[in-house]
């Protein structure tokens, strides 16, 4: 996990770089990821990251504490493939939820996605490893390196939030595309994490729960 000082520091230089920046620096500060968690509890954040996509926040919590509390503690692989499959659908999960819970399950237990080595990856290394996994695409990949690894160049350009957040700060006159961001993000690397999370604050995703 990075540091809290680096984050700092990758956001002064990101200010640095052009003055809508600066004011973003001014306004949110350097928003560094929380405490980061053992290697042990990569599993349960990842599976909560797959419980959280494409819903609001307030649903998506409420949903993961019935699926953690179906699970039991410690939430671990074996925990997840020894639950029946109507008792995680009944906790909220749709059916490719839980199909892709059970995959990251299988893929952990199994060895073939190895969650203990992922600080030792390269981010690209990492979203290869992880998208093998069924329902686990880059979006989830990313928002793991940037919120259990700490990463501080992860440019989520399918994030719409993001990409509504460029748009709001940089006052475009609509929201560009994932390909266009893409491009528009390439001066601001090797920061683009910090640039992700000051966008989320510009489209009050500092909500999220993440």
């Amino acid at each position: 996990m990075v540091a809290r000082q680096d984050w700092e520091a990758a956001a002064a230089a990101l200010a640095e770089r052009h003055l809508v920046l600066a004011d973003a620096y001014e306004r949110f500060g350097a928003l560094a990821p929380g405490r980061p968690v053992a290697a042990g509890r990569r599993f349960a954040e990842l599976s909560r990251a797959i419980v959280y996509q494409q819903l609001a926040g307030r649903a998506a919590a409420a949903i993961w504490a019935r699926v953690a509390a179906v699970v039991g503690e410690p939430f671990t692989p074996e925990a997840v493939l020894s639950t029946d499959l109507p008792a995680l659908r009944a906790a909220g999960l749709s059916g490719a939820k839980t199909a892709a819970l059970v995959d990251l399950a299988a893929h952990v237990a199994d060895g073939r996605v190895r969650l203990a080595r992922a600080g030792r990856m390269s981010d690209a290394e990492l979203v290869a490893h992880l998208t093998v996994v069924s329902g686990i695409g880059p979006w989830t990949a990313q928002m793991f390196l940037i919120f259990q690894l700490g990463r501080v160049d992860v440019w989520p350009t399918g994030d719409l939030g993001v990409r509504a957040g460029f748009a709001r700060l940089f006052d475009l006159p609509a929201t560009p595309d994932a390909r266009e961001l893409a491009g528009l993000g390439e001066p601001y690397a090797p920061y683009r994490s910090v640039l992700a999370q000051w966008c989320w604050r510009a489209t009050d995703g500092e909500d999220a729960d993440w």
